[in-house]
């Protein structure tokens, strides 16, 4: 008796195995997706490129000095903070070590507050007024 009840549940099963196979199969779509844009779009995109291209944005300076000097904080700046763009800028006489390209001023002030910790003489510059 107890040999009818499995073969039973393993008919049972295999049934509903079947079933759910060829029902996955039969509801299985296939199709294409046309998409038609507006030629001005591909303009538009270009345009939204270039002015992010031009665009200023806060920047954190963590230090300065010679270009040694420079290069050694930039090297310390990118092992304390690597998911942040780091770059050295010439300003004359003195190589800059600046920190982030942040798009809002709440944005750069969050990481400000951070980066203080680790860097006290830290300056937050705003971004320079196009004319």
């Amino acid at each position: 008796m107890n040999v009818n009840l499995n073969k039973n549940i393993m008919k049972s099963l295999g049934v509903i195995t079947f079933l759910a196979l060829s029902t996955s199969l039969c509801l299985a779509q296939e199709g294409q997706v046309d998409i038609q844009q507006d030629e001005r779009i591909n303009d538009l995109l270009a345009i939204y490129k270039s002015s992010n291209e031009s665009h200023e944005y806060y920047r954190i300076q963590v230090g300065f000095g010679s270009y040694a000097k420079a290069q050694s904080i930039k090297e310390n700046v990118e092992i304390d903070f690597p998911g942040l763009f780091s770059k050295i800028d010439f300003d004359s006489p003195t190589y800059r070590v600046r920190l982030g390209r942040f798009k809002t001023k709440l944005e750069a002030e969050r990481k400000f507050k951070e980066v203080r910790i680790k860097y006290p003489d830290a300056m937050l510059l705003k971004p320079k007024k196009s004319t």
